[in-house]
């Protein structure tokens, strides 16, 4: 967990890091901004669901929290649907879950079937897009990953600017069963997302070439042998001791990570704000959020930084526990945009950095499943987190007691994710150049050991033999001598060269040829390699 594990793509392709994962990165940013921003855009529609069925607000709050709980919940199903039938396919059929979820809701008659349409089955269809779009991401990117990581969660933020809106215009102009319905072919362009998911395959081999020209009854059996089946889901990711810190310290982290967002207008209200600048503070730290997500991403891309991003994560959730912690002392209004401002930026970089983190752990072949099964762990906290600050607030009436309770269990998180970092994984040590020298050093004092070795006992009978052969072939040409009198200078020389015992290797020229650049996803042809 110490440092980042080199991947090289999905099947041993090499992540293009350009090209059509630029388009890829696009499906990304709009994924996670409906993922993400769908549920609390939703909230907008409140008001009007209790008018229509006569229920409170904790009644329709069930419905984000399900949504929520869906998306976070079904993390190894999602893992087992992208191992079996990859990741196009998945992301498209959560599209029309999605999308279905939302229309069927525009038809409900009670608040249950809102919470069977919305929260189960367009719940169901975000997390079919999410999870899939972000090892879609990893598979396309490596070198230039944490910066794709920033820019993707930079669509959270933008998408909640813009569908926040769009929901009170919708509900102002067509009632809450037409904007669902609106909101439900929105949604659709999920499935052009899911398009865009074009999947990595290498360059053909001469054993693959050969199998196309083949029979298909061998090229079968052939393939059938060379692969073997993949797990569905890959419970190994728990041997591994980092994924196992980050598991435990994100479960920490989730606890308090969502609960300012929920409380802090209402915050506002206490003190005595009107309704508008409360609403206002949101706006502060989604645009702060959009901005600190793709900057983090560019730091944590830097050479002297991405081997140590974990540390990096630990210093984004003290910041932000640290500002909660702060905030809550909050006495005025201005005190609370500035504490939005802070909150942005450390918010921003959490939501860049959570992912590179665990891509950094696991790598590219155990993602599809160890995402899975941390989202698993998240869900629990994200279903209890929330609703616990809420019922601290109603024991203690103060604010106060909420913020601070916040800030320590995320820090509390980043002192769990960087000690034991330091304490339970072992770093592999770099070897300096002088020590490099050393062994190509010695390398080339074993080849020229190996090329003056003695000759041992099958070298002596072949060298016998040869000098038999040699001799006939001397009388021979002495006999066609006699006869015509001449010789041929041709044949002294291919008699009396000797052949070659042995080939040496000059170790410098391999490691020159190991150097040497690559394309992507393409095998390098050199006499070298070709024995």
């Amino acid at each position: 967990m110490g440092g980042v594990v080199v991947d090289g793509g999905a099947g041993g392709v090499k992540a293009p890091d350009g090209g059509w994962g630029w388009a890829v990165l696009a499906g990304c940013f709009v994924i996670t901004g409906f993922s993400y921003a769908f549920p609390k855009a939703v909230s907008v529609f409140f008001k009007e669901l209790i008018r229509e069925f006569g229920v409170g607000y904790s009644d329709t709050a069930w419905i984000s929290s399900i949504l929520l709980a869906m998306l976070y919940g079904t993390g190894p199903l999602c893992s087992v649907l992208v191992n079996r039938f990859g990741c196009r396919p998945v992301m498209m059929v959560g599209g029309l879950f999605a999308s279905l979820g939302m229309i069927l809701a525009s038809f409900s008659t009670s608040i249950i079937h809102i919470y069977l349409s919305t929260g189960v089955i367009t719940g169901l269809g975000l997390a079919l897009n999410f999870q899939p779009s972000l090892i879609m991401l990893n598979r396309y990117f490596s070198e230039k990953r944490p910066l794709a990581n920033g820019l993707s969660a930079a669509g959270s933020p933008v998408a909640l600017c813009c569908l926040s809106p769009l929901g009170q215009v919708l509900q102002y102009q067509y009632g809450w069963r037409g904007g669902f319905l609106i909101l439900g072919g929105l949604l659709l362009n999920c499935c052009v997302c899911g398009a865009l998911m074009r999947p990595l395959v290498g360059p053909k081999t001469p054993k693959a070439k050969d199998l196309e020209l083949g029979k298909d009854g061998e090229k079968e059996a052939l393939e059938g042998a060379e692969k073997p089946k993949a797990k569905l889901l890959d419970f190994s990711v728990f041997r591994d001791r980092g994924f196992v810190i980050y598991t435990v310290a994100a479960s920490i982290m989730v606890l308090g990570l969502f609960v300012p967002p929920v409380f802090v207008v209402s915050y506002a209200k206490e003190l005595g704000t009107e309704d508008t600048k409360s609403a206002l503070l949101l706006t502060i730290l989604g645009f702060i959020d959009i901005f600190a997500r793709p900057t983090c991403g560019i730091i944590a891309g830097l050479k002297w930084v991405r081997p140590r991003c974990v540390y990096l994560f630990s210093f984004a959730m003290i910041f932000n526990g640290t500002t909660d912690m702060i905030g809550s002392q909050a006495k005025d209004y201005t005190s609370l945009v500035v504490y939005c401002v802070f909150f942005g930026i450390s918010y921003g970089m959490v939501g860049a950095l959570q992912f590179e983190v665990l891509m950094a752990v696991v790598g590219t072949e155990k993602f599809s499943s160890a995402i899975g099964l941390v989202l698993l762990m998240e869900a629990i906290a994200v279903l209890v987190g929330p609703p616990g600050a809420g019922r601290l607030l109603d024991a203690t009436k103060n604010y106060q007691y909420v913020f601070l309770l916040a800030g320590v269990e995320v820090v509390l998180s980043a002192l769990v994710l960087a000690i034991s970092n330091c304490l339970f994984i072992r770093k592999k040590p770099l070897t300096p150049a002088g020590e490099v020298e050393n062994t190509t050093a010695t390398s080339d004092s074993k080849t020229e050991a190996l090329s003056k070795t003695p000759p041992g006992p099958d070298e002596e009978e072949k060298g016998e033999k040869e000098e038999q052969e040699k001799e006939t072939k001397k009388e021979e040409v002495e006999q066609l001598e006699e006869e015509k009198g001449e010789t041929d200078p041709a044949t002294e020389t291919a008699i009396e060269e000797p052949r070659p015992e042995s080939i040496t290797v000059d170790s410098q020229e391999v490691e020159r040829f190991l150097k040497e650049p690559q394309q992507n996803g393409g095998v390098a042809t050199s006499p070298e390699t070709c024995l």
